[in-house]
């Protein structure tokens, strides 16, 4: 499998997913929802948006759909591919839909894709009510589903995304026709100590922006980060934006056990995140219908990596849903 080395988006993404739960509690303000912490920051968080919006194709439609915690924002491509479910992708924590700008052009090969951006993460979603519990992110999720004109889909989340969509076939499945989770962290086993400790300083809007750079660098094995659209824009995400969100726990091997639905699960041979051989081996013990892979040279930052490896295996499990 060739590694791909170009434009990586998701170190950043990496170390925000652990930086993020760690200090929520520390950082956490009176509101009950999340929100921009000024209207500079807001402006700050628009620009940086729309210039990485601008790597991804145009989407054919913008969707803002209303549910009992907020509005959904999601984008719509119509793939050339044909006869399988439309893929929903899911960011990681404090990313949004532009993170998926290498993975876009492969993954509409395999059939139709909508991006949405998180309830309660900076982006162009809008959080209305508190969320408390997992039970509370699946619903709104389901609601949004719900909405959407096809019979099934496929959940499709990398990093905390991939946390999002395991959280919800735990508790709701309605449309999902299978799910696909690439490096999910605190998912199939715990976050390192090393991890954890290093996320701290770097968790802190304030903190200095090389502090970082050199955090998200080594989750991503190395990887540069600096002069990458999406990267600045969850820089500018986690300084202007307050999140309201209740931390991600892993799940009890009961939980995942129940879930009854295809699972496909790829982790990255050298991610940082986690012992990924003991992840591969809890999940194969776990899911009743899961398919278990791993990169072996992937870090953390898989999807910017390995995008075109990601959509064949992707089309070979949605091929096993007709």
């Amino acid at each position: 499998m060739a590694k791909r080395r170009g434009r990586v988006l998701i170190p950043v993404l990496a170390g925000l997913l652990v930086a993020a739960g760690v200090v929520t509690f520390v950082l956490r303000e009176p509101s009950p929802v999340g929100h921009f912490r000024s209207a500079e920051g807001y402006d700050r968080f628009g620009a940086a948006y729309e210039r990485a919006m601008a790597e991804l194709p145009k989407p054919e439609r913008v969707i803002d759909l209303r549910t009992s915690f907020g509005v959904v924002r999601l984008y719509r491509w119509t793939g050339t591919g044909t006869g399988n479910p439309p893929v929903v992708l899911l960011p990681g924590t404090s990313a949004s839909t532009p993170m998926w700008a290498d993975n876009l052009p492969s993954l509409l090969e395999v059939g139709d894709v909508y991006a949405l951006d998180m309830i309660g993460e900076p982006g162009r979603s809008v959080q209305e009510r508190p969320i408390t519990s997992g039970a509370d992110q699946a619903r709104w999720l389901d609601e949004a589903l719900a909405q959407l004109p096809e019979e099934r889909v496929i959940l499709f989340g990398v990093s905390l995304g991939g946390w999002n969509v395991m959280n919800h076939v735990v508790h709701r499945t309605g449309k999902v026709a299978g799910a696909v989770v690439l490096d999910p962290a605190t998912t199939f086993n715990d976050l390192p100590l090393s991890v954890i400790l290093r996320s701290i300083p770097v968790a802190l809007p304030f903190a200095p922006k090389s502090w970082r750079d050199d955090f998200n660098s080594w989750t991503a094995n190395g990887a540069p980060v600096e002069d990458v659209p999406v990267a600045d824009l969850i820089e500018v995400g986690m300084q202007s934006y307050a999140k309201q969100l209740p931390s991600p726990a892993r799940f009890p091997a009961e939980q995942l056990a129940a879930i009854d639905v295809p699972i496909l699960v790829i982790m990255a041979g050298r991610s940082v995140m986690h012992d990924s051989a003991e992840a591969a081996r809890v999940a194969e013990q776990t899911l009743r219908h899961g398919t278990v892979k791993l990169y072996p040279e992937a870090s953390h930052a898989i999807n910017g990596e390995y995008p075109q490896e990601i959509a064949d295996d992707l089309a070979a499990f949605a091929k096993g849903l007709r």
